[in-house]
């Protein structure tokens, strides 16, 4: 019998399950990730940028979250000796259309109480000789590192303190009663005082296991990436970020000095055809028919065609990816644009067709679901390990 079992080897299950381990010391602490090694998903498949909080509405749970993880993402990297590197980000006004969106981006800053630094175009040139636009917002506090090394370092503390983290442990069933929750896999059975579901991509089917029914449905989008050539690893010295234009639901392509020195170009959003569609033919009929019920899904592409037919063509044909980002760097050309491995973002869509804009979260007796945790969870993953726990704290009087 284990006090505690979390499913999901990310990097917010394991941060979960070490605050647990932290309030309740003693308490038996269990995770179980299907993968055989941890961060295989959503943690280890994204731009590895520590965020600062630029564009969240205040007040919400992104916007403090992500706050004060910039914040305990750091203090953790410092305490073990992770590298990281706060290089800050540039977000780059092209044109005078975005230099007015600009505006709003600076006022939400100001409402965050975020220090930002506002460029005109000569100060942008100055910082950033390689980018061009009118104007821009600089962000100091923005870094970027490897969560996957963060995770590696999570799962040894968990176990260094008395708990066990699992690999190759895919949850098949869980059947929760007033007392305890049994939670099957194809290899073993374990019961559990309280589940805690950190699954991403799996969300909605954990909170279907648990003999609900959600309200959303988990929606997959590719983010694909390309690697610029080893000549280029200097060509930026901050995160370059287009100012995102409000009507579309993702940030738009970035330049992202990643910490091991090279440079990436990306994300774009593609609607994926398999929950775990990390290629462009990976694809699953029964997921993808699974997915077109939805009444929210087809009401959510109704209403971005356009952006979404535009998002398509760019993943077939590099050419109008490149001219997304050609728009500040116009010094890149299509030889420049290298494979890299793309990322699955787990986006609840409302049956409403709204994508869920904020972290959203579960509560079935003695289960907890984290359903809703995109960008910037990695950042907030501290902070939402906090709230979850005391979200649970009746419960988990010791």
């Amino acid at each position: 019998m284990h006090d505690f079992v979390l499913i999901g080897g990310g990097i917010l299950g394991l941060a979960t399950a070490l605050e647990l381990q932290r309030r309740f010391p003693g308490k038996r602490v269990l995770v179980l990730e299907k993968e055989s090694a941890p961060a295989r998903h959503q943690t280890g498949h994204n731009s590895g940028v520590i965020h600062a909080g630029v564009y969240y509405r205040p007040g919400s749970l992104k916007a403090r979250f992500c706050k004060e993880g910039n914040r305990a993402t750091k203090a953790f990297c410092r305490e073990h000796n992770i590298p990281f590197d706060e290089c800050g980000k540039l977000l780059v006004a092209t044109n005078e259309l975005e230099l007015e969106r600009m505006q709003a981006l600076i006022q939400r800053c100001a409402e965050n109480e975020l220090p930002i630094e506002v460029l005109d175009g000569a100060e942008l040139r100055a910082r950033e000789p390689e980018i061009t636009g009118v104007g821009g917002i600089l962000v100091p506090s923005t870094g970027i590192v490897s969560y996957t090394r963060i995770c590696e370092k999570m799962v040894e503390l968990v176990n260094a303190a008395g708990g066990e983290v699992r690999f190759n442990m895919e949850v098949t069933r869980i059947e929760a009663s007033a007392e305890a929750v049994l939670i099957e896999t194809e290899a073993e059975r374990f019961d559990a005082g309280y589940l805690i579901a950190c699954a991403g991509l799996w969300s909605d089917r954990i909170v279907r296991m648990l003999g609900q029914k959600p309200d959303f449905r988990i929606v997959p989008f590719r983010g694909e990436y390309f690697l610029l050539p080893p000549e280029h690893n200097r060509i930026v010295n901050h995160l370059i970020y287009p100012v995102p234009d409000p009507d579309l639901p993702f940030l738009g392509v970035h330049l992202t000095r990643m910490i091991d020195g090279t440079v990436t170009l990306g994300p774009n959003a593609v609607l994926a055809l398999k929950r775990e569609g990390y290629r462009k033919l990976d694809i699953s009929l029964t997921e993808l028919a699974g997915m077109l019920s939805w009444p929210g899904l087809l009401k959510m592409l109704g209403r971005n065609i356009r952006p979404g037919m535009m998002e398509l063509k760019n993943s077939l044909f590099r050419r109008g990816y490149l001219e997304q980002v050609r728009k500040y760097c116009p010094r890149l050309t299509l030889q420049d644009l290298r494979p890299y491995p793309a990322g699955v973002r787990a986006q609840a869509v409302a049956r409403d067709g709204s994508l869920v804009d904020d972290f959203l979260f579960v509560q079935s007796g003695r289960a907890l679901v984290v359903c809703n945790a995109p960008s910037p969870a990695a950042t907030s993953a501290m902070p939402i390990a906090a709230h979850i726990v005391d979200q649970l704290q009746t419960e988990l009087q010791p």
